[in-house]
Formats: C-alpha cells, sequence, structure tokens
C-alpha cells in the first residue's frame, strides 16, 4: 500500500510538472533535469520511509537476532546448572548463609570481613556437625563455589531481562514472541528465588533427625526441574526461530516417528530430574554395583518406608533403582527411536540429530555406571550430570527438526 500510493505521488508530480513546464517558455533542458531531481528525492525518501518500516517489523533478520540470542541464554543456563551440579558435589551449598541482591555480589575483601562471614557459617548445622575442624582457608574454596553459583545466576537473568528490554524496544518482538519472552524473564526470576527456598532447607535445625546436613531432595529437584525447564524453552524457540521446518509430507509414518520422539524427549527429561532425588539424597552411595543392587536385582529395603509411596522421594534405594530404571527405559526408546527412523526418508540435519542422540544415549549410561561403581568421584559425577544436559539438548534438536510446517 505504502509503495502503490508512493508510486501514485510521484507519477502525478512529474504529470503536473511536465505541463507548467509547457505552458512557461523554459528551455527542455532545464525541465527534464528539475522532473528527474523531483523523481530521485521522492524515491529516496520512499526507500528510507520502507527501511524504516521495516526496521520496526520482525522479519527474517530479526529472528535470527532473536535466535541466536536465546541460544546464547541457553548456554548461560547449562552453565548455571553445571555449576550448580558441582557445587552440590563439593557440599558448597550451604557456605552463604543469607541472601542479598547487590550487596552479596561483592565477596569479602579483607581477614575481619572473612572471619565475620566464617563466623556465621559457624552457627548453622553443617559446620556444627560436619566441618567443625574446618580452617578458613578450607572455608574460603567453599564459599568461593557457591558466590560463583549466585553470580553465575546473576548473569543469566541480565542476559534475558536486558536484551529483552533493547529488542521491545526495537520492534523485533511479534505479539507471540512477547508472551514467550515475558514467561522466560518471569521463569529466571522465579529461579532465582527458588534457588534461595533450597538452600533455606540446609540450614534449619533438625533436632529429631541423625542425617547429615543436607537441603531438601524436593526443593532441590523443583530447583533444577525449573533450571531444565527454562533450557528447553529457550532452545525451543531458538532453534525454532533459525532453523526453518522442513517440508515433510505428513505421512501416518513420520507422526508415529514424531509421537515417539516426544514421548523420548519426555523420558529423558523426567531421567535427569530423577538424577535431582539421586544427588539430594546421596543415593549413589547405597549400591555401588551392576547391574544388581548388591546380591540382588531388586533389593530389600526397595520399600522399606511406610507409607510405600514415600520410599519414591525419601528411600536412597528406591530412588536409586527408579534412576536405573529411567535410565535403561531411556535408553531402549532412544534405540528403538533410531532404528524406526532408518526405514524411513528424512532430510539429512534429522537423521543426524537422532544418531548424535543415540550415540550420546550410550555414552551417558556409560557414565552413569562408571560413576556407580567408582563410588561418585566428583569430577565424573559432574561430567555424567552435564551428560544428561547434553543428552536432553540433542532429544530437542531431534523435535525441533521433525516438526511441523507452520500454518
Amino acid at each position: 500500500m505504502l509503495v502503490s500510493s508512493l508510486r501514485t505521488s510521484i507519477f502525478r508530480s512529474c504529470t503536473n510538472a511536465r505541463k507548467g513546464f509547457q505552458h512557461s517558455g523554459r528551455s527542455p533542458q532545464l525541465r527534464d533535469w528539475l522532473v528527474k531531481r523531483g523523481q530521485s528525492t521522492i524515491a529516496a525518501e520512499a526507500g528510507a520511509s520502507s527501511a524504516q518500516a521495516a526496521a520496526t517489523v520482525p522479519n527474517a533478520a530479526t529472528n535470527r537476532i532473536l535466535g541466536r540470542w536465546l541460544l546464547g541464554c541457553s548456554g548461560l543456563v547449562v552453565g548455571a546448572v553445571v555449576l550448580g551440579g558441582v557445587t552440590r558435589l563439593t557440599e558448597s551449598g550451604l557456605s552463604m548463609v543469607d541472601w542479598h541482591l547487590v550487596r552479596e555480589m561483592k565477596p569479602p575483601q579483607s581477614r575481619a570481613e572473612w572471619e565475620a562471614e566464617f563466623s556465621k557459617y559457624q552457627q548453622f548445622p553443617e559446620f556444627k556437625i560436619m566441618n567443625h575442624d574446618m580452617t578458613l582457608q578450607e572455608f574460603k574454596f567453599i564459599f568461593y563455589m557457591e558466590w560463583g553459583h549466585r553470580m553465575w545466576g546473576r548473569l543469566v537473568g541480565l542476559a534475558y531481562v536486558l536484551p529483552t528490554v533493547y529488542f521491545w524496544k526495537k520492534g523485533y518482538f511479534s505479539r507471540s514472541m512477547k508472551g514467550k519472552v515475558l514467561g522466560l524473564c518471569g521463569f529466571v526470576f522465579f529461579q532465582g528465588l527458588l534457588g534461595w527456598y533450597m538452600v533455606k532447607s540446609g540450614l534449619e535445625e533438625k533436632p529429631e533427625s541423625y542425617d547429615v546436613p543436607r537441603v531438601s531432595q524436593y526443593r532441590l529437584s523443583a530447583h533444577l526441574g525449573s533450571a531444565l525447564l527454562l533450557y528447553c524453552a529457550s532452545l525451543t524457540t531458538g532453534l525454532t526461530l533459525l532453523m526453518p521446518a522442513h517440508k515433510l509430507v505428513e505421512t501416518k509414518r513420520l507422526m508415529q516417528l514424531r509421537r515417539f520422539a516426544k514421548g523420548t524427549g519426555g523420558l529423558v527429561f523426567l531421567t535427569a530430574l530423577s538424577g535431582a532425588f539421586v544427588a539430594g539424597l546421596d543415593a549413589g552411595l547405597v549400591y555401588n554395583s551392576f547391574p544388581k543392587m548388591g546380591e540382588r536385582w531388586i533389593p530389600d529395603d526397595l520399600l522399606a518406608f511406610s507409607p510405600t509411596l514415600k520410599n519414591f522421594f525419601e528411600n536412597p534405594t528406591t530412588v536409586q533403582f527408579d534412576h536405573r530404571i529411567l535410565a535403561i527405559s531411556s535408553l531402549t526408546a532412544i534405540t528403538g527411536l533410531y532404528l524406526f527412523s532408518r526405514r524411513m526418508m528424512l532430510p539429512r540435519r534429522a537423521k543426524i540429530a537422532i544418531s548424535l542422540l543415540t550415540a550420546m544415549a550410550y555414552g551417558q549410561v556409560a557414565l552413569g555406571i562408571s560413576t556407580l561403581l567408582l563410588y561418585v568421584p566428583t569430577p565424573l559425577a559432574a561430567v555424567h550430570q552435564s551428560g544428561s544436559v547434553a543428552l536432553l539438548s540433542l532429544a530437542i534438536w531431534v523435535l525441533a527438526e521433525l516438526r511441523k510446517m507452520p500454518k
């Protein structure tokens, strides 16, 4: 509409100019020069107006920018998950006993400040029961681990919020994208609050408990689960913006493959989430043998707690057993997905994604068994936890490659 109106204006202006020159007896050279100048001026203004209009409307170029931004945010979330896992494995998560949004961004500097921080830590159960002989130098290590995790979380928040404000002002977001990015930013703030809520559970005095001080496995699972949801949403949206959907013929087998891939992705997510219960209860240390648990396929204390439902969330034996079953089920499902896809004509990228998912699944199971047999060494356990995120990432890539064309 804008281009059409401009063309009409240009035509009328040129026509009027010619008529005026015909009535005035001016030279033809001057007349042609003025007409051409008027045309170029109007065309330049039209081009500028079109460029300005295009800059405020989401298009392929802005979608690529948004896609890369969301992939970058996804990478930062992965860093937070991995760093959080290492913080948990090094038992550093309870070293900072209070929470301040701005004040804690600067760690202690002088010896007096360090001693004051150490004195606060000494008032809580973890020091009294487990670390009563800890030195100030040892405390600095676990403090910096937790401080680094918290600072990384703030970096994640800034990476979501600041570009959102900028892109919103530039008009890069469509109506649907506005809702998505607002949801992602809100989820980041929720994740931060949930992290502190989790830490508080490990700072509480529990006179009736004979267990070592640790955060609630329920809150730990909620904290990890929300981080994984944030990651999945960011990665899915980013891949959708960057990769055009394949023009696949909607056959019955393709729809079955798509449903199979969705179910497999859900199983991978559930397996990763069950790992949080394993970590929260130190369930990796109860039966360090494979494939049997001790001398039995099904251990005697599998349902030792009452009521029965309690075993699935609080009994370390049951939690490890469940994680084994979920891991084997995920491996079986991924293998089936690979074999099913081999009999179909799929785009090259989709085949690569499914093949990498399958290879990663076998590698992740090997890492899990090794971690168990070696009594959960911190480096190997950290790699295993990172492998779960890598496996989930590949499952999301497969789903992105198999998605339907937008109508």
